[in-house]
């Protein structure tokens, strides 16, 4: 079986990483497989979660959006709406705790790194 773009079923988009994309951040990278792309932005704050306040330990966060074209059709900004949908929460606690669990957080001492991952 084929897909639309000719691709096999189990094949996937090829993927292409630009690191450095954004000047200001610590760390960014622009990230595309097929059409879609994703910036991502880390930003080090030199404190860590409360809950860790002592510890020695570090900790990455994430927060995820989409630009309100991203897909088919345009969706209001969850900004506007005043609250993230369920979705856009359990997609941003995934990239956190999949960061965490390759990540040695004691390492990064007492700093918290957020991700900012946005679909454009």
């Amino acid at each position: 079986m084929r897909r639309v773009d000719g691709r096999a079923a189990n094949e996937l988009r090829p993927i292409q990483f630009e690191p450095g994309f954004h000047p200001y951040a610590e760390g960014s990278c622009l990230i595309t497989m097929g059409n879609t792309r994703v910036l991502i932005t880390a930003t080090v704050e030199d404190k860590t979660a409360p809950f860790l306040k002592g510890t020695g330990s570090g900790w990455i966060t994430a927060e995820y959006s989409m630009l309100p074209r991203a897909g088919k059709q345009r969706s209001q900004r969850e900004v506007a709406r005043g609250t993230p949908t369920g979705r856009t929460m359990e997609i941003q606690r995934l990239i956190g705790r999949a960061l965490r669990a390759v990540t040695d957080c004691k390492a990064l001492g007492e700093r918290t790194v957020w991700m900012d991952c946005h679909v454009i």
